[in-house]
């Protein structure tokens, strides 16, 4: 996963940096750390961020109502 792929995950999700931090326990300098020492991002991070964007993705598409619903 590269940084801008990590940065349009968490962009899809409507998170920040921080959010994903708290939400994987990372200190809040970690993914800027990956960034500026050139340190590959975890492989367990777009896995992680695989099923998010999935559970987002059927959060839309079976529980929130469209707009044709009545």
């Amino acid at each position: 996963m590269t940084f801008d792929e990590f940065d349009a995950a968490l962009a899809a999700l409507g998170w920040k940096i921080a959010d994903f931090c708290r939400a994987t326990d990372l200190h809040r300098n970690t993914p800027q750390r990956w960034k500026r020492e050139g340190i590959e991002i975890p492989g367990w991070v777009p896995k992680h961020l695989g099923l998010l964007l999935e559970l987002h993705r059927l959060h839309a598409a079976y529980l929130v109502p469209s707009s044709g619903d009545a």
